[in-house]
């Protein structure tokens, strides 16, 4: 059985290799993108199962990521996990409507993000 693809989109390295390290030992196959144009090419291009999201990102913020990749034809599939510090009931509100599956705020517990990926897959 092929492994799941999850694109991690962060703008923080640091976030990127601890989000990457954990879901790779969950047995995950992982993308990068680093902002939020590389973000919606990697989706196009890669075709990942599903999507870790930051809302602040350069160029594009994740809910224009979010609102594009949802939709386009060839993405609107691809379950969107927003993962962002911002944690106002308004944040959550404008993430889960430009097309979110679910937001999760920063810090997480490694557990629960992993109960979302798998629920979501």
């Amino acid at each position: 059985m092929a492994r799941a693809r999850i694109l991690v989109v962060d703008d923080s390295p640091t976030e990127v290799t601890l989000i990457s390290t954990m879901l790779l030992a969950g047995g995950y196959d992982v993308i990068t993108a680093g902002d939020g144009e590389e973000a919606i090419s990697k989706a196009t291009r890669e075709r990942p199962d599903l999507i870790l999201l930051d809302v602040v990102l350069p160029k594009l913020n994740g809910y224009q990521v979010c609102r594009t990749l949802k939709r386009a034809p060839e993405s609107s599939h691809i379950p969107v996990i927003m993962l962002t510090g911002k944690s106002q009931p308004s944040d959550r509100f404008w993430g889960m409507k430009q097309g979110a599956d679910e937001y999760v705020t920063k810090p997480f517990l490694p557990e629960a993000l992993v109960a979302s990926v798998q629920r979501l897959l």
